[in-house]
């Protein structure tokens, strides 16, 4: 998929579930929440992410229901 058609959106990380998927929620007027997980980048790194983090994702057009964590902003 190119890069120009994903959606970039801010939100908060709800809970940490198994298999390195987290629940968000969208910091938008809807507040939806969604279930995301890493990029790889964020694999090879070693960027943890716990609860209370804020966090760029990467959402699909073609599926809103499932996104990438991208990026993990400093406190």
């Amino acid at each position: 998929m190119s890069k120009e058609k994903l959606i970039n959106k801010d939100a908060t990380v709800l809970e940490s579930l198994p298999n390195n998927l987290y629940r968000v929620k969208l910091n938008t007027e809807e507040g939806l929440i969604i279930i995301a997980y890493r990029s790889g980048k964020m694999n090879k790194g070693f960027i943890k992410i716990i609860p209370g983090d804020k966090v760029k994702l990467e959402i699909s057009p073609y599926g809103a229901n499932k996104a990438r964590i991208v990026y993990r902003y400093k406190k």
